[in-house]
């Protein structure tokens, strides 16, 4: 090995810690005669003493390095390595404890007696193990004292306290400690246990993190507050974000046990709340077992892969080790980067990335007949309302056509499973996009029920859920970029109202959905309660330190072609019917008869050529009865006979 490489900072820190070890346990020997003799030792004990010092030392040093004493890093001493060097010393005394024992019991002479009598023994024990820490810890000091001395320059630091006073909170706290910019000095614990409460962790005081959470923070000047429980119930960690915002003390959270544990955290890497942790809820529980019996080994195929639902089904599916996972997407760029992300950041290389439009039923038919699918996840769609409503033909063409082209293909080519994503705006629709994806579930539903009674072809199963949070051009990201230009928010109702839900949660369910479904259900997700976009506005401007109607301002730019108010999850004749997840219903739908709904579909897909807007929306209303336009130029529309009569 070169010389050069040997001598690296590190390995010269771990041999002097280890030559400190053996100094101190030289010293702490040296120590203990002397305490047990009253500083006079007799001359027969002295006059072996150079012997008996050879021997301990040696004993101690293997057992130094056994045990890695020397592996810690003395900046980040703590509980930790206390126990490391009490195990060591333990350990190398105990064997020192045998051997005065074997000694006596053979009667060896009287020489090797006097080595080292018992009770140096026992004072030696006392003394190393306390020595040993307590150097440890005055060099951990006097490095922190000089590192604040020499970063002193950038500014007073800031007060901060961690909510959690356990393993991730003392691993935090001693990343705060090693901060080199020395940003952040922790002057506070708080945690829920009422057991630990009023105790001291670290130097410092363990507080009740509700009842003297507002006198704290007002008492010590705290400036932010880091989240160390990741496993926080949902209602607590509300209170805790509620709490937060009402004092105007800014919130961080920290990465996973896992990181913390690896010792590759540091402070840069605590994060700022966002909305996505404001409006958590509890986790969802899977059954990954069963899932990955079901979906282990087969060819899947998402539509729609590149888009945020579709991206984020893949990414899940990559955990249940499929035999292949087909990407297809219209659009290039972002269905390369997700195949090299899925490479790279999840080993997972079973996979193609396929450019195709799921409404040319040509292209789509050489995909399936090349690849062979098993599964199809059918992502793919128009979504924003206010475009679709100015371009019927092209949520049309891409939500129904691109929809009944993907099913008719899974019948030819006998896929197992069909699972069609839907959207609560297709529940008593008030827009063209809302609709286009109501007509989708209709031919999906109607399609599948005609295949069951011929006891044929694949389960077709529909997925229904609401608004997610950040994705691609939803209001999260739009109010971020304006709280960024420095404001204003644009709202459209005071009175507005929308479910959420994040994305992973989403295609938690999509997936969970996908495999318990039997065909023909439309099954709708546990969304919570409707959120009041206002509120959303003025908790992310809070969180970004700032405050509502000052810093920033949120103006009301009116209600949007074809949008309402208030989402529904369930269409006035619907009913929802529980099944095994506590988060996943199923709809109770009313059903169309598909040779009817086969010839409607044609009729409308027909027109397209024409270009008519007026034409297709006319269509449409005449297939979806319920479907009445708001805020619309098609609202002159409604009424008009022509209606698929429902038995």
């Amino acid at each position: 090995m070169p010389v050069k490489k040997f001598l690296t900072h590190a390995l010269l820190s771990r041999f002097l810690i280890l030559i400190l070890d053996i100094s101190v346990s030289g010293i702490s020997l040296f120590s203990a005669y002397l305490l047990r003799f009253n500083f006079n030792i007799p001359a027969q004990f002295l006059h072996y003493l150079p012997f008996t010092l050879i021997y301990v030392l040696a004993i101690r040093s293997a057992s130094f390095y056994f045990f890695k004493t020397y592996a810690g890093l003395i900046k980040f001493t703590g509980e930790q390595d206390a126990r490391v060097v009490l195990r060591s010393v333990s350990t190398s005394s105990f064997f020192l404890f045998i051997v005065y024992l074997l000694l006596r019991t053979y009667e060896m002479g009287d020489r090797l007696l006097f080595f080292y009598p018992i009770s140096i023994i026992f004072i030696d024990y006392i003394l190393l193990s306390f020595m040993l820490v307590i150097y440890r810890i005055s060099i951990k000091m006097i490095l922190e004292e000089i590192r604040s001395a020499k970063f002193g320059q950038a500014g007073p630091k800031k007060n901060i306290a961690i909510f959690g006073a356990g393993k991730s909170g003392i691993l935090i706290k001693k990343a705060i400690e090693a901060d080199k910019a020395g940003h952040y000095k922790m002057v506070a614990w708080f945690d829920d246990n009422p057991l630990i409460v009023a105790k001291v962790l670290e130097g410092q005081r363990i507080y009740h993190a509700e009842k003297d959470f507002a006198e704290v923070v007002k008492k010590r000047n705290i400036h932010s507050v880091i989240l160390s429980m990741h496993n926080l119930e949902s209602f607590r960690k509300q209170k805790f974000v509620a709490d937060c915002l009402e004092l105007k003390v800014g919130m961080m959270s920290s990465p996973g046990i896992n990181d913390l544990m690896e010792g590759v955290f540091d402070i840069r890497r605590l994060k700022k709340f966002d909305i996505e942790d404001v409006l958590d809820r509890d986790p969802i529980v899977l059954d990954n077992k069963y899932l990955e019996s079901q979906l282990a080994e087969k060819i899947i195929l998402i539509s729609g892969a590149a888009g945020s639902i579709g991206s984020e089904i893949v990414r899940q599916l990559t955990k249940f080790k499929p035999a292949k996972l087909v990407l297809v997407d219209v659009a290039e760029s972002p269905l390369v980067e997700l195949g090299l992300q899925i490479q790279e950041e999840f080993g997972f290389a079973d996979l193609e990335e396929v450019v195709a439009d799921v409404s040319n039923k040509n292209r789509m038919e050489k995909i399936f007949s090349m690849y062979k699918p098993d599964i199809i996840y059918h992502a793919a769609a128009y979504k924003h309302v206010p475009i679709m409503e100015q371009m019927p033909n092209e949520a049309i063409r891409v939500n129904v056509l691109g929809t009944r082209t993907m099913a008719d293909l899974a019948v030819q080519f006998g896929i197992e499973r069909f699972v069609m994503i839907s959207t609560d705006k297709a529940v008593n629709p008030t827009n063209v996009m809302g609709c286009s994806k109501r007509l989708a579930e209709i031919y999906i539903q109607s399609l599948n029920n005609s295949l069951k009674i011929k006891k044929t072809g694949p389960r077709f199963i529909t997925t229904r859920f609401g608004n997610v949070l950040g994705s691609n051009g939803s209001v999260i990201p739009r109010f971020q970029k304006q709280i960024e230009a420095g404001g204003p928010i644009t709202v459209t109702d005071p009175g507005i109202t929308r479910f959420f839900m994040t994305i992973p949660e989403a295609c938690q369910l999509v997936l969970e959905a996908g495999v318990m479904g039997q065909g023909g259900e439309i099954f709708i997700f546990d969304m919570g309660k409707p959120i009041k976009i206002i509120d959303l506005a003025e908790k992310m401007i809070k969180l970004s330190g700032m405050e509502p109607y000052k810093d920033i301002d949120i103006i009301f730019s009116g209600l949007r072609p074809g949008e309402k108010l208030e989402e529904e999850l369930l269409a006035k004749k619907e009913n929802i019917l529980a099944t095994h997840h506590p988060k996943i219903m199923k709809a109770k739908v009313i059903e169309y008869d598909f040779e009817e709904v086969k010839v409607k579909i044609e009729d409308l897909i027909s027109i397209l050529v024409q270009q008519d807007e007026f034409e297709i929306v006319a269509k449409m209303k005449s297939i979806v009865p319920e479907y009445v336009s708001n805020n619309s130029i098609f609202e002159q529309l409604d009424n008009q006979p022509g209606a698929l009569e429902i038995d």
